[in-house]
């Protein structure tokens, strides 16, 4: 299913509205709008009105803008999600974490805790390999294998991951 454009306004007026406030034109323009309000205080006496004037424009601009950064960030976040599925489908990672952005945040935590688990069990696996790896190799150069447990835990010790820690 290929991505077509929107039919919705406001999705449409939305993408444009991120769009468009992004560019660095809207910024100057934005930056432009206050430093004229302030030029503008002392021809006004720096009055209640004219102070006003900064507050309800920046507070209106404010309070529509959350929504369409909202709106923005749902899509995105949707979207993301939608490519990262595929990719876990697609992959030889386990299908059972499709859609786990639906639970709650405990089982988000479980879900995490999960895979923190195995990335430490893979890790071992993989320090354990290269330790007989290690060994042999040792063992075909004539070597002798370290003597001493103090050596090999240290040895051991330097190989730690993050997420021992």
């Amino acid at each position: 299913m290929a991505p077509t454009p929107s039919r919705s306004w406001f999705t449409r007026f939305a993408n444009g509205a991120a769009r468009a406030t992004g560019r660095p034109f809207t910024f100057v323009l934005a930056l432009a709008i206050v430093v004229v309000w302030a030029v503008t205080g002392p021809i006004f006496g720096f009055s209640d009105t004219w102070q006003l004037i900064i507050n309800t424009g920046t507070t209106i601009v404010t309070f529509l803008m959350v929504f369409l950064i909202q709106n923005t960030q749902n899509r995105d976040g949707a979207a993301i999600q939608a490519k990262l599925d595929e990719l876990i489908r697609a992959g030889e990672a386990q299908n059972r974490f499709i859609g786990i952005e639906h639970l709650t945040e405990e089982e988000v935590e479980q879900y995490r805790a999960l895979c923190e688990k195995a990335a430490k069990a893979a890790d071992r696996a993989e320090r354990a390999e290269a330790e007989v790896e290690e060994e042999a190799a040792e063992g075909r150069s004539g070597a002798k294998p370290a003597a001493d447990k103090k050596s090999a835990a240290r040895r051991k010790k330097g190989r730690s991951t993050v997420l021992e820690h």
